[in-house]
């Protein structure tokens, strides 16, 4: 009792709220809810950037490399490749540009909301500090494209492709990388980057298809129905009542453009996002004055370890993000060190229950209709599901013509020839805006958008129909030559181009490896790859209570953690300890559990 009062709350109390919100938002179908952009919903992944196609011949060469993607992991491999000496290097990009997710996602308000100075990569190399704390997503695409000019990898990159199967050719050990342009390229090394938010996802609500008015997907956001641009002022919305179905980090966004702009706004909301204080602000230009070389990774490293439960004295990076580390210090400090983990774990959960009673405050605080206000409020642990920040979102429910649709967490009901139905009462809209995000829990290769072939006729779908197996998320037994850059089986941090960047380094290692010893084949043992699986396996048993009580969401598999979830799972220790152990191998310098032909 004497620690509820020293708390100011029930921990106890707070435990049931997030049990019983959480139940609310259980579902049988998990990832099978959301429905496949493809066949009647292909328009949906349609590119509105591109305003003259490339017309070109279909290849038939062969490179060194083949990279696939150009957002921020193919083009940090393409630059640490470049640094290597590798000049045979080809980037395949559906999109029109460099910048994958920045390519896609324009929408009105777009901005990283992990720290710019360390999200964006390879800033050092390039000579270059973001404008403001959090960078805006045209900045960003910049970035991007300027990463690309510096690596010089639009030499031989080809734009609005599309890879259709990847085929090992044993006779020649080469993939052969076939495409929607009739495309049949040879590379001795693929590089799969497809990104992780990659492929859009609708939701399989009853009558998507009915609705006669105007939809689109916001990582395809239409500006010729909209008005406006990525800095808002949506003038077209001026007489139209819009609804946007999600309320996640996207929806956070750029629903304050909406509210700002449309006749009227219904937001849908199945589970409230945590909305934290974003506090954006120019960057200083004395202290990038001031920054020594070594900077960028410096800060990346530090805030990798607040954010991952480490603790640290000194938080480089101060924002929401480390807030709740911050937190877990000073209760640890307060109690005596030398604590036991059971002890940590506690401490940890109570320092949680103060930022989110922190994050439930300003929603109170914030919004002037106390029913509103509730229904904003998130009840489940802070990273059950990506936290927010932004400072005009919950001011944007005090405007009268924006209207907030709490559905309890069941979400829409049915979409209509006219509007959508929801909590039993018809809502007539002229345009509706999927802010469902992107796959993540459904097969690798549905979200690749196609299938790859190895030794003996193998598929990677077939392979992996029981899980991923891997050695270190990077290569699989079977697909030689071939690496991976995923969060499954290797490192989960927030912010995620970090994980890139030591993937690339791995695989950059390893090519060279490979040209100086004139190895023309590389891959897993069968040996190292079971046990790297049992390793994930077992060390995913440690999260697992903690995503099982979480709400819902992307990042426990809908609510259904299940074995092959957790086979697919990061490594359980953590980025840090998995860097270090990525860090120790290449410094062994025996290719310990590979096989070379």
């Amino acid at each position: 009792m004497s620690e509820t009062r020293e708390l100011a709350f029930d921990p106890d109390q707070l435990r049931e709220k997030y049990r019983i919100e959480r139940d609310k938002r259980l579902r049988k179908d998990g990832n099978e809810q959301y429905v496949e952009v493809a066949g009647e919903f292909s328009n949906y992944i349609d590119d509105p950037y591109v305003s003259t196609p490339i017309d070109r011949p279909a290849l038939t060469d062969e490179v060194e490399v083949i990279v696939v993607g150009g957002g921020f992991g193919g083009l940090i491999t393409g630059a640490r490749l470049r640094e290597a000496g590798i000049e045979n290097l080809r980037i395949i990009e559906k999109g029109g540009d460099f910048g994958g997710t920045w390519y896609w996602n324009r929408y009105p308000g777009a901005a990283c909301d992990t720290e710019s100075y360390i999200y964006l990569p390879l800033l050092e190399e390039v000579g270059y500090i973001p404008q403001a704390k959090y960078a805006k997503a045209p900045e960003i695409l910049a970035h991007s494209q300027n990463i690309a000019r510096h690596f010089d990898l639009y030499r031989d990159v080809c734009f609005q492709t599309e890879v259709t199967e990847m085929q090992w050719d044993e006779q020649a050990l080469r993939w052969i990388v076939r495409t929607n342009r009739d495309d049949a390229m040879r590379a001795k090394f693929v590089v799969m980057s497809n990104g992780p938010l990659n492929r859009p996802k609708l939701p399989g609500i009853k009558g998507i298809t009915r609705f006669t008015g105007h939809t689109f997907h916001t990582s395809r956001w239409d500006y010729d129905y909209t008005g406006g641009s990525p800095e808002g002022d949506l003038h077209k919305l001026a007489d139209k009542r819009v609804g946007i179905i999600g309320t996640g980090a996207t929806a956070v966004q750029c629903i304050p453009h909406l509210g700002a702009s449309a006749q009227a706004l219904y937001v849908f909301q199945r589970t409230p996002s945590s909305v934290d204080v974003r506090d954006n602000r120019p960057t200083d230009p004395d202290w990038a004055a001031s920054l020594k070389p070594g900077w960028q990774k410096e800060r990346m490293e530090n805030f990798n370890t607040l954010t991952s439960g480490g603790v640290i004295e000194e938080d480089l990076v101060q924002d929401g993000w480390t807030e709740i580390i911050r937190n877990l210090i000073s209760m640890a400090n307060y109690r005596g060190k030398g604590l036991e983990r059971k002890e940590i774990e506690r401490l940890m959960e109570l320092a949680d229950f103060q930022k989110m009673e922190q994050i439930r405050a300003r929603a109170q605080e914030i919004v002037e209709d106390p029913q509103v206000a509730e229904s904003l409020k998130p009840y489940y642990r802070q990273f059950c599901k990506r936290p927010c920040f932004h400072d005009e979102y919950l001011p944007t429910f005090n405007r009268p013509n924006v209207h907030l649709i709490d559905t309890q967490g069941k979400g829409v009901e049915e979409i209509t020839e006219t509007g959508v139905i929801a909590n039993g009462e018809a809502y007539p809209l002229d345009c509706i805006i999927f802010a469902t995000g992107f796959e993540v829990g459904t097969d690798y290769t549905r979200r690749a958008g196609y299938d790859l072939i190895g030794r003996d006729g193998l598929r990677l779908s077939d392979k992996w129909a029981n899980g991923m197996r891997s050695l270190f998320g990077l290569q699989t037994r079977g697909f030689p030559n071939l690496f991976i850059l995923s969060n499954g089986q290797s490192a989960f941090t927030t912010n995620f181009p970090h994980s890139m960047e030591e993937t690339a380094t791995n695989i950059r290692y390893i090519i060279e490896q490979c040209r100086q010893g004139n190895v023309s084949t590389v891959e897993p043992t069968q040996v190292a790859e079971d046990e790297w699986v049992e390793e994930i396996i077992r060390l995913s048993r440690v999260s697992e209570s903690f995503q099982a009580a979480c709400t819902p969401g992307y990042y426990n598999n809908e609510g259904q953690p299940n074995p092959t979830s957790a086979q697919n799972s990061a490594y359980g220790k953590g980025p840090n300890p998995f860097f270090k152990l990525m860090r120790e191998w290449r410094e062994e310098g025996t290719m310990r559990g590979l096989e070379l032909g």
